[in-house]
């Protein structure tokens, strides 16, 4: 396999799985539409790239000296998820309320890929399995391929909430959801608390 096509596998697979960001993809596609998503799918995908690059060029060296900073991210995720999943609990379930009425920002979905763990292994991993000579080319190369891979996958969660926004149209079915979305975070955060 040529390192083009392994690089779009792993990018595919660690952007198509599930975790936090694709949680909130799938609720903010269920909950504000497709269109309204896009802004979370686009800073979702341009966070995780920045991240990236900055991981190939150097990043993890940081990292390597200065291991408490790996926990600090951690631990800050760990707040993160628990704070959304609180929100995603209380929520009333009512599409047409003034507090619905925006769709998670670009900077929420870049932020969400900064304190997400899932991230930044994914970038150590993929770092190491294909720019482990920190060649800028290819820190370059795989970054681009990350980039399309990414927003399409993010997409697929939000595109894939818009087709049960239609069966949850009752604030009760959308509380239900919105539960069951909750439930899901507070497992990312007590996966990371424990492992």
């Amino acid at each position: 396999m040529s390192l083009m096509m392994s690089m779009a596998a792993f990018a595919l697979v660690a952007s198509i799985t599930p975790g936090p960001v694709n949680i909130v993809a799938l609720g903010s596609g269920a909950r504000f539409g497709f269109r309204a998503s896009q802004r979370h799918v686009a800073g979702a995908t341009l966070g995780f790239v920045l991240l990236l690059v900055l991981m190939g060029l150097g990043l993890h060296e940081l990292l390597r000296l200065w291991p408490m900073l790996t926990q600090v991210v951690r631990w800050a995720g760990v707040g993160f998820l628990l704070f959304m999943a609180f929100k995603l609990a209380t929520d009333n379930g009512r599409l047409d309320t003034k507090e619905s009425a925006r769709a998670p920002s670009m900077l929420y979905g870049a932020l969400m890929q900064w304190l997400n763990p899932k991230a930044w292994l994914a970038c150590v991993a993929g770092m190491g399995a294909f720019v482990a000579d920190g060649e800028a080319r290819l820190v370059w190369q795989f970054a681009a391929v990350y980039l399309v891979i990414c927003y399409l996958s993010v997409g697929c969660w939000v595109y894939a909430g818009t087709f049960l926004r239609g069966y949850l149209s009752h604030p009760a079915g959308m509380r239900w959801f919105n539960r069951s979305m909750a439930l899901l975070l507070a497992g990312s955060a007590g996966y990371l608390v424990w492992a």
